[in-house]
C-alpha cells in the first residue's frame, strides 16, 4: 500500500504538515508530494490519498481545486483518502477540508477520516504550537482507520 501526501503551499505551513503526516505513516510507502508532481497514474486501489491546502479565497488553491476537477466519478473507487487545510484561527473564515473531501468522494474515494484544519499564527504563519504534534496525531488516526 502507497500513501501520496498530495499539497499545495504558499509559505511552508501546509509543506510541514504533509512532511509530518507522510513521516508517521509506518508500515506504508508514504511520500509528501507537491501537488505540481503527483501522478495520478500512481494511484492504486487500496492506496491512501491524502490531499492538503491553505485556504485561499474560502476554498482550496486553483492547483488542488485543478487536480480534484480531474479525477472523473469512480476514477478514485478502491482508493482511501483525508483532507487537510491549513487556515488562519477567526470567527468566520474558508473550509478547504470539506471542499477537498466532496471531490474526493465524488470521485469515488472511501473517506477515512473527517477533515482536518490546522491553523497558522498569521497570513503567513508559522503554524501554531502543537499544530504539528497534532498532525503526527492525525496521521496515527489515519493509519488506525486503514486497519494498521
Amino acid at each position: 500500500m502507497k500513501a501520496f501526501i498530495v499539497y499545495d503551499s504558499a509559505f511552508g505551513n501546509t509543506k510541514a504538515v504533509a512532511e509530518t503526516v507522510a513521516g508517521q505513516l509506518e508500515g506504508l510507502d508514504a511520500a509528501a508530494v507537491p501537488v505540481d508532481d503527483f501522478d495520478s497514474g500512481a494511484l492504486a486501489a487500496g492506496d491512501l490519498l491524502v490531499v492538503g491546502s491553505p485556504i485561499n479565497g474560502w476554498r482550496p488553491t486553483p492547483k488542488v481545486t485543478e487536480l480534484l476537477s480531474g479525477f472523473g466519478q469512480d476514477q478514485l473507487k478502491g482508493v482511501k483518502a483525508a483532507a487537510f487545510d491549513t487556515r488562519l484561527r477567526m470567527f468566520i473564515h474558508g473550509d478547504a477540508a470539506k471542499k477537498i473531501t466532496r471531490a474526493l468522494r465524488a470521485g469515488g474515494a472511501d473517506i477515512i477520516a473527517e477533515p482536518m484544519p490546522f491553523y497558522v499564527g498569521g497570513t503567513k504563519g508559522p503554524l501554531r504550537t502543537g499544530e504539528i504534534d497534532k498532525a503526527g496525531n492525525w496521521a496515527k488516526a489515519l493509519l488506525t482507520s486503514l486497519g494498521r
